[in-house]
């Protein structure tokens, strides 16, 4: 059989037979260089989403063209933060376009808000707003140089900025720590403490002593001094103390715990102690005898009988001199208290009569000086020589 033109005709070619192998792996290919070319359109686009005044005119054009309505905000995260506030700093409410405003300012603006570490802000079409907040919350406060400031675990200072009189009276309940170097310690001591309820409780404030350890004052005002680098035994040492004498709560100036081997508590001075500190007020003069009361309204009689007006009280006695006092005999200070008197107060000094002749009395002379002890044998060898 003979071959015609027409059927060579009919044949297909190499390149089509080549693209119909090819058709399954051509498609995925295009759509994938399109996808791409789109991704890195909206990347560009999203990254500088930041420019506010470029991307304004777009932003407005869609809102026109695309009507979507804001219908829920969700916030999660929130614990201290003001929820007006915070939703003052989103800028939106239920019922706003929802591409009407910056996903990145909103966030900005939040993460200014007290007690705000971090937030995320989401977008999700038809009409959802998701907030999500981590904050920094307090964990101590902070006395330095007469400035109170409240700090988070690892001792920054957590801003707060427009935090009103309740919230305020609610950081009261948080530990406080003074002096230097303080916020950064603070973590672990309050630890310590946290296992130590019995002591805790007891605990006013934590001063921080050369940046190496703690004195804790207690509400009554006493002082327990902590060992540097050992406060957990310590604690524990004082909680078994209290539950053992009551220690913590009996009227103690200080505790002091530095040693492991003993402790020392300083005592208030006795009640007579503090007395006897104090001048003694004289007692009441007892010479001279007290003026009659007068009453100045009280008549009184003349010489002819008649009763006069009011007239002058009559002059007290005057008083002995101190000199009469010093005159006056005395009793001896044993006898005022119920003793014996000395011997010398027994009687007076017997009076020898007078050998002069006028009768005067003569001086007493001296004694001579005491004779020693003889010896057992008589009288001294010089003696008996002479």
């Amino acid at each position: 059989m003979r071959r015609t033109g027409d059927n060579r005709d009919d044949r297909p070619s190499r390149l089509s037979i080549f693209l119909r192998r090819r058709r399954r792996m051509v498609r995925p290919l295009g759509l994938a260089i399109v996808l791409a070319v789109v991704g890195a359109g909206g990347v560009v686009v999203v990254r500088d989403m930041k420019s506010e005044e470029r991307f304004a005119p777009i932003r407005a054009r869609l809102v026109s063209m695309l009507p979507l309505r804001i219908t829920d905000i969700q916030i999660s995260g929130r614990v201290l933060t003001n929820e007006t506030a915070l939703r003052d700093a989103l800028g939106v409410r239920v019922g706003d376009a929802v591409l009407g405003f910056s996903v990145e300012g909103a966030r900005e603006r939040i993460d200014a808000l007290p007690f705000v570490d971090h937030s995320v802000v989401e977008r999700h079409l038809p009409g959802t707003i998701v907030v999500r907040l981590t904050e920094r919350s307090p964990f101590a406060v902070w006395q330095n140089q007469g400035r109170f400031m409240l700090i988070d675990r690892a001792g920054n200072q957590v801003r707060d900025q427009g935090m009103t009189g309740k919230d305020a009276q609610a950081f009261m309940q948080l530990p406080l720590v003074v002096g230097l170097g303080a916020n950064t310690a603070a973590g672990a001591l309050i630890d310590a403490l946290a296992a130590q309820p019995v002591v805790r409780d007891h605990v006013a404030a934590a001063v921080r002593v050369g940046l190496r350890r703690w004195n804790l004052v207690l509400r009554d005002g006493t002082t327990v001094l902590l060992p540097e680098g050992e406060e957990l035994p310590a604690l524990k040492r004082l909680a078994d103390l209290q539950a053992a004498m009551k220690l913590l709560d009996r009227p103690v100036i200080s505790i002091d715990l530095r040693l492991p081997d003993r402790m020392v508590v300083e005592q208030p001075p006795p009640a007579d102690a503090t007395a006897a500190d104090q001048p003694a007020s004289a007692p009441p003069p007892s010479g001279g005898p007290k003026p009659p009361a007068h009453d100045a309204t009280a008549p009184t009689g003349t010489g002819n009988g008649n009763a006069t007006g009011t007239s002058p009280p009559p002059r007290p006695a005057p008083r002995a001199t101190a000199a009469a006092e010093d005159r006056a005999p005395r009793p001896p200070p044993a006898a005022q208290h119920g003793l014996p008197p000395p011997v010398s107060a027994l009687a007076p000094p017997t009076a020898f009569p007078s050998s002069s002749p006028s009768g005067q009395a003569q001086p007493r002379k001296a004694l001579p000086p005491p004779v020693p002890n003889l010896p057992p044998n008589g009288e001294p060898e010089a003696r008996r020589r002479a």
